[in-house]
């Protein structure tokens, strides 16, 4: 415990520093963010023994974000299409020297690019939309208080599992009560923003916090799916007490594309 508050004491003032400046401070930050979170997603599957292309889901995940700030979404559409014919040529000679595992690991590569890099770019464009900080901070606090308040009343009620070969701490109680905690502090949160930036409505925080609690989760039980058949707890320990980049953002990736799409109706 000591050394998760510590990470977060740490790490915390420099996310909203750098989000707070927008741009390509916020570029450069989510950048690291989906290169190291790439990286742990190859070696997952290395571990299981197949043969990713782990410089090119990378560089790839780290282009998309790139490419999300520079061109928006219809740039970013041909960076992905270049990716897939490059990651398909990449395997398709791979397969010619003899490895096997090819087709399986051109699937891998492409899925990792696209839940990585395309998905993690819409922190990039949730932060651009007009006051892009307040929602994309209501977002991330929806995610974070629906994790928050699921532990701590799954670990005081929980009683009925969810998915025991998933994730089998989680329970429907846990859930529940992360729905309902997210929703009212959520909503809370949002109704101090409207006193000074009017934009940002309460409905919008109720809302923000409704629809992420229910489905950011999903999120975690994704990212639980891919570490179960290889055994393996953490994707690393890169981040002291909170296991590894892959690890953090899992609920948060939802998070940021739930939380644009709903900016976009909201506003």
């Amino acid at each position: 415990m000591a050394k998760r508050v510590l990470t977060i004491v740490v790490l915390l003032p420099i996310v909203i520093i750098s989000v707070w400046l927008g741009s390509w401070t916020t570029t450069i930050l989510v950048a690291i963010f989906t290169g190291m979170a790439a990286w742990e997603y190859a070696g997952l599957f290395k571990s299981g023994k197949y043969q990713p292309g782990t410089t090119l889901i990378v560089a790839g995940s780290v282009a998309l974000v790139v490419a999300r700030q520079l061109y928006g979404f219809d740039g970013s559409s041909l960076v992905l299409v270049l990716l897939i014919m490059t990651l398909m040529i990449y395997h398709v000679f791979a397969y010619q020297r003899g490895v096997e595992t090819a087709a399986v690991d051109f699937g891998i590569s492409l899925a990792g690019i696209v839940y990585l890099g395309w998905m993690m770019g819409y922190f990039i464009s949730l932060r651009n939309l007009e006051n892009g900080f307040w929602w994309i901070a209501l977002a991330f606090l929806a995610s974070m208080f629906s994790d928050m308040g699921a532990f701590l009343i799954g670990r005081k009620i929980g009683r009925h599992k969810m998915m025991t070969r998933v994730s089998p701490n989680k329970s429907w109680e846990g859930y529940i009560g992360g729905v309902i905690v997210s929703m009212l502090l959520t909503t809370l949160i949002a109704w101090g923003i409207h006193l000074f930036i009017p934009a940002v409505s309460i409905l919008g925080g109720f809302v923000m916090g409704l629809v992420i609690s229910i489905l950011a989760p999903l999120g975690d039980f994704g990212e639980s799916m891919l570490k179960r058949p290889f055994g393996i707890k953490d994707s690393s320990d890169l981040i002291p007490g909170h296991g590894g980049f892959l690890d953090r953002i899992d609920a948060f990736l939802w998070a940021a594309v739930l939380g644009y799409y709903l900016t976009l109706i909201l506003i």
